[in-house]
Formats: C-alpha cells, structure tokens, sequence
C-alpha cells in the first residue's frame, strides 16, 4: 500500500529526526511505494513557520522532490469528505488527510494516536 505522511513525519523525514520508528523509516525508504504528501501539510507547514513555530524548509517543493515524496492535491472530494468526517479529531489539517488516504487507498504514516479513531490503514512512526 502507498503511503501518505503526516505533517510531523514529514518533517522527522527531511530532518532525518531519531523520533521516526525505524519501521516508519523502512516503510517511507521502500522504493516499492509511493510515498505522498498532502498539500494540507505544505499549507499547514507554511503557516506555522510565518507564525514562527516551526523551523522548516523553505522551498518545501524541492525538498519533496530531493527525497521521492509525491505532492497530493487537495480535490472537491477530498474537502466535502473531510468536512463531512466525524470530529474524532479537531484538526482539520489532520482530518483532510484522513479523507486523502480514504478516497486514495493509502496508509497515514503518524504518530498521532487519534487518527486510529478513523477507518484507515495506519503505520505507526
């Protein structure tokens, strides 16, 4: 199953952070899998560094295409799933890509416990 990364994951990956489980690690490092990040995390990303919470890098496009991560856009479908999502979690950002992996058939990559509240395929990190 192809991969989608949660905005935390992302950024242990480009990081190479030690927080990352090495079986988080192996799955991301698969060349047999796709592995995408929503535009969600790129716009959460990029408010939390102009607010200055967040260190990260600036061409986020390039750093993408330096490690092999697919972007995944945002689609009318995606928003009306997300919107529609029941409120297990308050943050949209997250609930987004719980709509992106159900409609898309691909695994969160997470280490946020309450995405399990959802009915979508999960690899721990």
């Amino acid at each position: 199953m192809d991969l989608l990364l949660d905005t935390h994951v992302l950024l242990w990956w480009l990081a190479d952070d030690p927080q990352l489980t090495k079986s988080a690690r192996q799955a991301i490092g698969d060349p047999e899998r796709r592995v995408l990040v929503s535009a969600a995390s790129a716009w959460e990303i990029s408010i939390k560094r102009a607010l200055g919470k967040l260190d990260a890098p600036e061409d986020l496009s390039g750093a993408l295409a330096a490690s092999d991560l697919e972007p995944l856009p945002i689609t009318v479908d995606h928003a009306q799933l997300a919107g529609a999502l029941t409120r297990h979690h308050d943050d949209p950002f997250d609930r987004m890509l719980v709509a992106q992996a159900t409609i898309e058939y691909l695994a969160i990559v997470t280490g946020d416990a309450r995405i399990g509240a959802y009915d979508v395929p999960m690899i721990s990190a």
